[in-house]
């Protein structure tokens, strides 16, 4: 049993652990300064805000009044654009009285002409939007069709003529990417879009892989990347870490908050990059990465799905994060199936704190004694050899180790050489025989296994309830593999036996032996 799996570099484990989690952690400075600021200086701004957003609404209101549906797939044109420099202002004194007074203004924002699209990046924040009242004019947002009915948010949203989507139609997608290459051939036309191209928000500690929505148009890009170089960090809003009402006001009870945003050359996409998105995202992303100075993972917001059904299950969120893009690739897992891998991997871990499963929990799940065997199998799960199992170690073991070798072939021979009396059934005595020479099973630990397997009840063990048993663990697989290569001078002495399933078909028998030991 003493296999090495080799480690795929492709497969080893992220430079950053947690890009969706972030800790505040305030001094007893910081908390005096909030419970001031708290009473004094914060409801002054927040009434300030309050006030700008009151006499936006009816600039954008004005703007898009009298507009027929026909109108609205056209260009705001004429005395419509003259509320664009006024609306950015306010934007901008908004901002002000946010605390955001220490804006830094990095390279030249692009015309629409230039880059129909703005790619943005990190998101980390609720105020990363905020952008769009720094760029040469108030981009369109890419937005839900259902957010134009909201009241006062409906008027400010059409004023920034958005792509909207349509959430039910299965064609969203294609119709999302005809529109923004619809603009992008009317030669400026059209306001940019502004794109976050990660798709959730992360701690900034890298770049997530990026979406393709803003790369399949095909079309030039202007990537411009964020940064809040702050002492106290209150803006960052991620999945595990302050909630939104509590960023909002956190960084309304600070003296400044300070932004700098970078506006990166125009991005032409080659010929290759057109016809490939991934492409085309892969190589923005770099170039954002560099001059962020950060590095990139292929974490994507499907690890923040893994994140919540980890919580729900009981486990620690980033018990979830496992770089699901890349797995994906690699070796073929779906999300369903992690989803189910992650069901699964919980009930091995019930009871500990970290999300890591040790040899105990493991040999306890197997219900089998810490034999040297199952120590071998164990070590191929434990890839970094740190004496536990995480959930990313647990998929790419059952991914790469316990699967390929559980086979029908496999199981079948498993099957004959516990029915050792050759009746086509295994009973309680040839288990406990087989499982107490090979692994020292005690006489109970036999019985509750045999238990497990007998789904009838009816005091034997079938072919098809030993499939479905060692189907639904498969994780027992190398141990069948390597009792069946301790015992292969003892099986090839023995003579042939058919086995028949309550189906009436046979299993393979002694002349398999030779099929199974070649895979």
């Amino acid at each position: 049993m003493n296999r090495i799996i080799p480690r795929q570099q492709s497969l080893i484990a992220p430079e950053i652990l947690n890009p969706f989690v972030h800790k505040l952690h305030l001094g007893y400075l910081d908390m005096i300064k909030i419970g001031v600021m708290s009473v004094t200086v914060a409801p002054l701004r927040l009434f300030m805000v309050g006030l700008c957003l009151v006499l936006a609404w009816p600039l954008a209101a004005l703007c898009v009044l009298g507009r027929t549906p026909e109108e609205a797939k056209q260009p705001l044109s004429g005395w419509r654009k003259c509320f664009d420099r006024p609306l950015m202002t306010l934007g901008r004194v908004m901002m002000f009285f946010w605390g955001f007074q220490n804006v830094k203004v990095r390279g030249t924002p692009s015309e629409s002409q230039e880059a129909s699209v703005l790619v943005v990046a990190p998101h980390s924040s609720i105020f990363d939007p905020l952008v769009l009242f720094y760029c040469s004019c108030v981009p369109s947002a890419i937005s839900k069709a259902e957010n134009s009915k909201l009241p006062i948010v409906s008027a400010l949203l059409a004023f920034t003529q958005p792509v909207l989507v349509q959430r039910e139609d299965p064609n969203s997608r294609q119709n999302t990417i005809a529109e923004i290459q619809r603009r992008a051939k009317e030669c400026g036309k059209w306001p940019q879009i502004i794109i976050f191209p990660e798709g959730t928000c992360t701690n900034r500690s890298c770049l997530i892989s990026y979406k393709l929505g803003a790369f399949h148009p095909g079309v030039p890009v202007q990537p411009v990347c964020l940064r809040y170089p702050n002492k106290l960090d209150t803006v960052t809003w991620t999945w595990e870490g302050p909630g939104a009402l509590a960023v909002l006001w956190l960084t309304l009870c600070q003296f400044n908050t300070s932004l700098e945003i970078e506006f990166l050359p125009v991005y032409r996409p080659s010929a290759e990059e057109i016809a490939d998105p991934k492409l085309f995202a892969h190589n923005v992303r770099e170039v954002m990465a560099r001059a962020l100075d950060v590095p990139v993972t292929d974490h994507t917001f499907d690890d923040c799905r893994l994140m919540e059904k980890a919580r729900l299950l009981n486990l620690p969120m980033e018990t979830g994060l496992v770089e699901f893009q890349k797995l994906h690739k690699k070796l073929g897992v779906s999300l369903d199936q992690m989803q189910t891998m992650l069901e699964k991997f919980s009930s091995i871990a019930m009871g500990t704190n970290n999300g890591q499963v040790s040899l105990h929990k493991f040999s306890k799940y197997l219900q089998l004694p810490e034999s040297s065997a199952l120590r071998d199998v164990f070590a191929l799960y434990d890839r970094d050899g740190s004496g536990t199992i995480d959930f990313r170690e647990y998929v790419i073991g059952l991914s790469l180790v316990s699967t390929p070798a559980n086979t029908d072939s496999t199981i079948s021979l498993a099957f004959q050489l516990f029915d050792s009396s050759h009746r086509g059934y295994i009973s309680r005595d040839d288990l406990c025989l087989i499982l107490h020479n090979a692994f020292n099973m005690t006489q109970v630990d036999v019985d509750n296994l045999f238990e497990e397997i007998d789904a009838d009840k009816d005091g034997k063990i079938t072919f098809e309830e030993f499939q479905s048993f060692a189907n639904d663990r498969p994780e027992y697989a190398p141990l069948f593999v390597a009792f069946q290569t301790h015992q292969s001078e003892n099986i090839s002495s023995k003579p042939s036996v058919t086995v028949t399933k309550t189906n009436g078909t046979t299993l393979p028998t002694k002349n398999d032996q030779e099929h199974v030991k070649s895979e």
